[in-house]
Order: C-alpha cells, then sequence, then structure tokens
C-alpha cells in the first residue's frame, strides 16, 4: 500500500466520521426540538389547567357571594313569619277591645298577646340580661347613673333597672341601662 492509499483511506474515514457527527448532531438537535416541543404542549396543557381553575374558583366566589347576599335578605324571614301571629292576635284584641267593657278580660288578653311575644322571641334565641341586685360590670351594663346605695351590700351593685337589656345566643344586642348605687 502507498502512501496515497493510506493518505485517501484516512481521508474517507475522517469524512465518514465528519458525517457521523453530522448525524449524531442532528439527531440531538431532533431530540432538542422535540423536548422543546413536549415541554412547550405540556406548558399549553398547564396554562390550559390553571386558567379552568382560576375560572372555577371565579365562578366560586361568584357563587357564594351571590348566596350570601341572599340569606341576609331573608335571614329575618323566620322571626317575622313566626310573630305575624303576634300580630294577628294584636289586631283581634284592638276589634275586640272596641266593644269590650270587662276591663280584667282586656288586661288577660294582652298578657297573653306578651307571653306568646315573649314565648316566640325566647325559642329564636333572644335572653333577658338580668342586672337588678348583680355587681355592676361594664362588660354587661351601661350606667345611667350612680346614687347612693340604700344599704351597705348594694354599693357597686345595680340598684334599679331603666331599661332591659336582650343577649341573643349568649351575645348581648342591647345593654340594660343600670343605676348603680355608691
Amino acid at each position: 500500500m502507498s502512501n496515497k492509499d493510506t493518505k485517501q483511506e484516512v481521508e474517507e474515514q475522517d469524512i465518514n466520521k465528519e458525517v457521523t457527527a453530522e448525524e449524531q448532531a442532528e439527531a440531538t438537535v431532533e431530540d432538542e426540538v422535540s423536548e422543546v416541543e413536549k415541554l412547550e404542549e405540556e406548558k399549553k396543557e398547564l396554562n390550559d389547567k390553571f386558567l379552568r381553575l382560576f375560572s372555577d374558583f371565579d365562578n366560586f366566589r361568584k357563587r357564594t357571594a351571590k348566596e350570601k347576599l341572599e340569606a341576609t335578605k331573608t335571614a329575618g324571614s323566620g322571626v317575622i313569619k313566626d310573630l305575624l301571629t303576634v300580630v294577628d292576635d294584636f289586631d283581634r284584641a284592638i276589634e275586640n277591645n272596641k266593644s269590650a267593657e270587662d276591663i280584667e278580660a282586656i288586661k288577660e288578653g294582652f298578657g297573653l298577646i306578651h307571653n306568646k311575644f315573649s314565648s316566640i322571641l325566647k325559642a329564636k334565641g333572644l335572653k333577658e340580661v338580668e342586672a337588678k341586685g348583680e355587681v355592676f360590670d361594664v362588660d354587661k351594663h351601661e350606667a345611667i347613673t350612680q346614687i347612693p346605695a340604700p344599704t351597705e351590700d348594694l354599693k357597686g351593685k345595680v340598684v334599679d333597672v331603666i331599661e332591659k337589656g336582650y343577649a341573643l345566643n349568649d351575645t348581648i344586642i342591647r345593654f340594660p341601662k343600670v343605676i348603680v348605687g355608691q
């Protein structure tokens, strides 16, 4: 073999190596392109999932806000419906009082209406806040004035109640207005 043949073989081998390297580079580029395409597709899917989830959450938020608004509008309807029976009783009492001559019967009728009214409110969770004789507590009472205590044991205690206080489900909604002994 001559030098020329050897040179030609080496050149052919170099060309084969170059072709193989080019093929490998092309394969690598194709792999990278397909990888990029896969990542792009995954990105689109995730973005679509995100948009759907965001939309679902926004719809949920709007729906709950609407339900809350409707609930606050009709929250007192149950109490009002129950109190309508008391209004009916008052209407009947007023009509009967036009011709009634027995004062005791009128007093008894209004007492019955008051008891019915009170029992409906109690059933809905309303309780009267006891104050008379209790130790004055700023968190439970509203002092209107102070007077000298009639007895020594009434100092710092509620002597009289000017206006009753009420609690709804153990939360005071109106503080009793009281006179405190000093």
